[in-house]
């Protein structure tokens, strides 16, 4: 049977959609990164329906937020059933049972021995403000390490380890002090013919000889926050070795190892935890996006000996609301049960169709990625590796008007992210949008 996805009926945007846009530009910020006129109106699995009738094929889940799948028919009972017994009774002052079983769950995923806690905010922002602090309670040290390229957020602390764009950074500062930054490996920018192991070890080196050789003493590092892939940065999967020399360096010198799995976390890389495929364990971990499937919570994540800090130094009012704990609960179950596996399958065959476009689509530089958290970087001279961010513009936008839902991240990079539910069907209509798009934006290139 044919997916009835994409369908396009109207102009886009058609005529109710404009009328909504008229009303966000007359009331909502404008701050908001909006890539194309989308206006939603429902959501079934990877489809989503706008306000005038027309259906897309979403390979976004909501920007890696929806994993099980837009309006999951079990996430969804799951949140009237909780809905019509407790909406709030806040977890900071009080006790109920989704909040204590959800955190059981996630100890049970964080790897590594011994007993876990966790903490639960609202977002992902929150959670890296909340591992910061913890970093810095347990160590009793102030400095951070971060990335370039990494993104961590956009709250004051969140930002000041992010360094992905520096329109995110604009006007506000002074951020939070006592941050570093160090290059995060890309093997497929690999300065002076190095291998992608060597290009690993050599970012493990600077951290060592630069940063805490010549500025900032070992024994002031709380924390080294990493992302397991770069996600915002371009959907970038460093070399294996990596995270490894990383955690090394870490353990030499008592600094905490800070695990950011908001985007790649909750099975989207085909394991729960992208980290796990490095071999290494984090002592702290920080999700969010896809653990309630579209509800908003968050959550840090550490072995239990750190994770000590007394009443009163940290708190949320609304993280682990029980109703988005509920979602959470069920989109773990799902998760494990299969949404894991296929991920890691389809994944696996989402990137071999890409490479397959890349040997026949100039625009096409890179391919890369873990499960459904993949990457197509696009550029205009293979040979030289020119970004191409106008072209990739186009090319999301080209979709957009076929159907198909795409979003950017990093430069010139194509991000997809579907929903863990995704079919081989819904992968293949998907490929072949894609591969008309880049077909009409190449044919505009000299």
């Amino acid at each position: 049977m044919a997916l009835e996805c994409p369908k396009i009926q109207t102009e886009l945007p058609g005529p109710k959609a404009k009328v909504w846009l008229q009303r966000d530009r007359d009331s909502v910020s404008p701050s908001y990164t909006r890539a194309y006129p989308l206006v939603a109106d429902r959501g079934e699995g990877c489809q989503i329906i706008d306000v005038d009738g027309n259906r897309f094929l979403d390979m976004t889940a909501g920007i890696a937020v929806t994993a099980t799948g837009h309006c999951h028919p079990e996430v969804v009972a799951a949140i009237k059933m909780q809905a019509e017994k407790l909406l709030h009774m806040s977890g900071t002052d009080f006790y109920y049972a989704p909040q204590i079983e959800l955190a059981e769950r996630l100890g049970e995923f964080m790897p590594g021995p011994g007993p876990k806690k966790v903490f639960f905010c609202n977002s992902g922002a929150e959670a890296i403000e909340g591992a910061i602090k913890l970093a810095r309670f347990q160590t009793k040290r102030q400095n951070i390490i971060g990335f370039y390229g990494a993104f961590h957020g956009r709250t004051l602390g969140a930002l000041s380890v992010t360094a992905s764009k520096a329109v995110q950074r604009e006007y506000f500062f002074p951020l939070l002090t006592g941050v570093y930054h160090a290059p995060y490996p890309d093997p497929y920018r690999i300065p002076g013919g190095m291998t992608p192991e060597a290009y690993a070890t050599y970012c493990v080196d600077w951290i060592r000889d630069t940063l805490l050789g010549r500025m900032v003493p070992p024994s002031s590092v709380a924390a080294i926050l990493v992302e397991p892939m770069q996600g915002e940065g371009g959907y970038v999967v460093p070399p294996h070795n990596f995270h490894r020399e990383l955690k090394a360096l870490c353990e030499e010198h008592g600094i905490l190892y800070i695990a950011d799995e908001i985007q790649s976390g909750i099975g989207r890389t085909g394991t729960f935890f992208a980290i796990e495929q490095f071999g290494v364990v984090p002592d702290i971990i920080t999700v969010a996006k896809g653990i309630a499937s579209g509800l908003p919570l968050g959550a840090i994540l550490s072995r239990a000996e750190i994770m000590q800090w007394p009443p009163g130094a940290h708190a949320s009012t609304f993280g682990g609301n029980p109703v988005a704990c509920m979602a959470a609960l069920v989109t773990a179950r799902l998760v494990t049960d299969h949404l894991m596996r296929n991920a890691a399958t389809q994944g696996e065959y989402l990137r071999a169709q890409l490479r397959s476009l890349q040997s026949r689509h100039r625009l096409i530089g890179d391919v890369r990625g873990l499960g459904l958290m993949t990457g197509a970087e696009l550029v205009r001279n293979p040979a030289t590796k020119t970004r191409a961010t106008d072209e990739r513009n186009a090319v999301i936008e080209t979709a957009f008007h076929q159907g198909l839902l795409l979003l950017g991240c990093g430069a010139n990079a194509i991000r997809w992210s579907p929903p863990l539910t995704v079919t081989r069907e819904e992968l293949d209509v998907a490929l072949r949008i894609f591969a008309s798009a880049l077909e009409t934006v190449e044919r505009r290139m000299p």
